[in-house]
């Protein structure tokens, strides 16, 4: 379980591709229930993630977990990593867990609108972005989630772009 802790943002990153990529053929029900189910998801192997530090010594509840190396050149070497820690799995807990009742409450707040399932893909992909923030390992990667965060906060800004006659 622990060596497979990179699903924890690949969750909401599936929910987003199959929202955005597919959203417009799926009933709104499907494409709610795929946002909220990835988001659960990762609520879940947050929580088996927490439990399973506490089991560990206090000394020791670190865990690298490394994917590949992302940039290499000359002595320069980036890892694509996640670094699970008491902080990080405590901020992914809170992130996917809060993340989970927002989907959950725009499924009411969202009905019946024509951008429903595009809204569904931007809250994943945020959920995405904040995980890959909480849990990198460096900085380039950590800039890479505050970016992705930055832009999901933006999309909402120009969610509803129809003018109305």
């Amino acid at each position: 379980m622990i060596s497979h802790l990179w699903w924890l943002p690949l969750f909401p990153l599936a929910g987003f591709l199959l929202n955005w990529l597919f959203g417009k053929k799926f009933k709104p029900g499907l494409a709610s229930f795929i946002a909220c189910l990835s988001v659960g998801l990762s609520f879940l192997f947050a929580c088996a993630a927490f439990f399973h530090l506490q089991g560990l010594e206090e000394g020791e509840r670190v865990i690298h977990q490394t994917l590949y190396t992302w940039i290499s050149a000359g002595d320069l070497s980036v890892p694509l990593a996640f670094l699970f820690d008491p902080l990080s799995v405590t901020m992914a807990l809170v992130v996917s867990g809060v993340g989970f009742l927002i989907h959950v409450y725009s499924i009411g707040y969202m009905k019946g609108d024509d951008g429903y399932a595009r809204y569904f893909a931007y809250l994943n992909l945020f959920t995405f972005a904040m995980l890959l923030l909480v849990l990198a390992d460096n900085l380039l990667l950590m800039f890479v989630g505050w970016e992705g965060v930055g832009l999901c906060s933006y999309l909402p800004i120009g969610f509803w772009f129809q003018e109305d006659e």
